[in-house]
């Protein structure tokens, strides 16, 4: 089973409902909106559809991170962010994010670490300590780690033990680590300055959907959302129509 969308709406959301079944929601990761906003969301979207949810800068980026300045965000205490540190700040940003996923009755949260979030050993004790006392519920959470410091083997140990999915992007980073449920997030075809917004060509496409085939099976369920910026909605829609010819599943 394929679920396809962008991350975040890219159209008008009567739009968006009508072409995807999937958004993964990147408001949540930088500031924190009102309950009432996303019970709304929830209200007005298909019954069948499903929102993802990237978790909050808070947890996973120090304040030095441009993210917060793109926020408009400003906070005392800074050195108490990010990083999983174990703090007051970082597991209360845990447990609103946990509150907005209730909300959209998510499947899906993925923390995106920055390139900054080195495999040390003070930030793997971080992760450790950090996804083994948050509450999850039947929450899947998912891990994307930037930057070319981490190895596979270290990726691998670390979700096997922590009970994650790895987040990745295959155009970057073909291994497969996961069995069963697939996460891909799509930024553009690297390498160069229009990574984030590149405009897949037919034959990035096809390939995606090789594979695809090549790593799953009958059983196996893929998140794919495009995030290559201006071309995020095309490119989506595009590989709609690739499914759809090759007779694919998609949600």
């Amino acid at each position: 089973m394929i679920k396809l969308g962008c991350c975040g709406y890219q159209k008008s959301r009567k739009k968006y409902f009508e072409e995807f079944r999937l958004i993964e929601l990147q408001d949540i990761f930088y500031r924190f909106p009102k309950q009432e906003t996303l019970k709304k969301w929830r209200t007005e979207a298909p019954s069948d559809f499903e929102f993802s949810v990237k978790a909050s800068q808070f947890i996973t980026h120090p304040p030095t991170s441009p993210t917060y300045k793109k926020a408009n965000v400003t906070i005392k205490a800074s050195e108490n962010y990010g990083f999983f540190k174990p703090t007051k700040e970082v597991f209360d940003a845990w447990n609103r994010t946990k509150e907005y996923c209730d909300i959209l009755n998510a499947k899906v949260c993925i923390f995106q670490t920055p390139k900054s979030f080195r495999p040390t050993d003070e930030n793997i004790n971080n992760m450790i300590s950090f996804f083994s006392d948050i509450s999850r519920d039947d929450l899947i959470l998912g891990w994307e780690p930037r930057g070319d410091e981490w190895s596979l083997k270290t990726i691998f140990q670390i979700v096997s033990k922590l009970d994650l999915i790895y987040v990745y992007d295959p155009f970057a980073r073909a291994e497969s680590l996961n069995s069963g449920i697939y996460y891909f997030r799509l930024h553009g075809k690297p390498p160069g300055k229009k990574m984030y917004n590149y405009d897949y060509t037919k034959d990035d496409l096809i390939w995606l959907q090789s594979y695809i085939t090549s790593i799953g099976d009958e059983e196996s369920v893929f998140y794919i959302l495009f995030n290559n910026g201006i071309y995020s909605w095309n490119s989506a829609i595009r590989f709609k129509e690739i499914l759809s010819k090759n007779k694919m599943k998609e949600l």
